[in-house]
């Protein structure tokens, strides 16, 4: 085991202590690729009981694979992110692809820091449970009924993909307005070690 493994473990460990113990509900989390359709309540920004994440108009939409205006190359590596940063035009519709370099379960998600800041606590919930360890998902863990029903999760939100290592995924998102976005990976301890970015609007006409 090297160092690099220690630490990463560790911080996904400590990660599901800070971020356990709060009973949050059911969101969709599932390996999700791609543009799938989702929950659009503009007043909602943050993980609710109807599920999804809030990625409403206040972070932009799902895109349409027929609509994409450009392709962004991502990779991810541990712990940190390529490139470090996006750019975007309001209005402009992105395909991420988005590749999995490291050792480690990762995620790619779009969001605001307080959108992050809720899926933390469910992501750590998930590692509470075994759905997701330092290096996987349990597929078959992710399917059952972790609590009445709440705690079913299956990370297909169309915002997010969560991707193992060696694996790619993709994730098309139209943005709708200027928004303070961020991109970043909520696997516990891994936004803390510093795995996120900002997206940037470019407001050059």
């Amino acid at each position: 085991m090297t160092i690099k493994t220690v630490i990463l473990t560790a911080l996904f460990t400590s990660g599901i202590t800070i971020g356990g113990g709060a009973a949050f509900a059911a969101g969709s989390h599932k390996d999700g690729h791609g543009a799938k359709k989702g929950h659009h309540d503009e007043k909602s920004e943050g993980h609710g009981k109807s599920g999804g994440h809030g990625h409403g108009m206040s972070i932009g939409e799902p895109g349409k694979s027929g609509a994409v205006d450009r392709t962004i190359i991502v990779k991810m590596s541990d712990n940190f992110f390529e490139p470090e940063e996006i750019e975007i035009k309001k209005g402009e519709t992105i395909r991420f692809v988005i590749t999995n370099k490291g050792e480690f379960l990762h995620e790619f998600n779009i969001g605001t820091t307080t959108m992050h800041e809720a899926h933390q606590k469910e992501m750590a919930m998930m590692a509470e449970h075994g759905m997701i360890t330092p290096t996987g998902i349990d597929h078959e863990k992710m399917k059952m009924d972790h609590g009445d029903g709440k705690m079913m999760m299956d990370h297909n939100d169309p915002n997010s993909a969560l991707v193992e290592p060696g694996k790619s995924a993709e994730v098309i998102w139209h943005f709708t307005k200027n928004t303070e976005l961020e991109f970043a990976c909520n696997v516990p301890g891994h936004y803390d070690a510093g795995m996120m970015g900002a997206i940037k609007f470019n407001h050059a006409h």
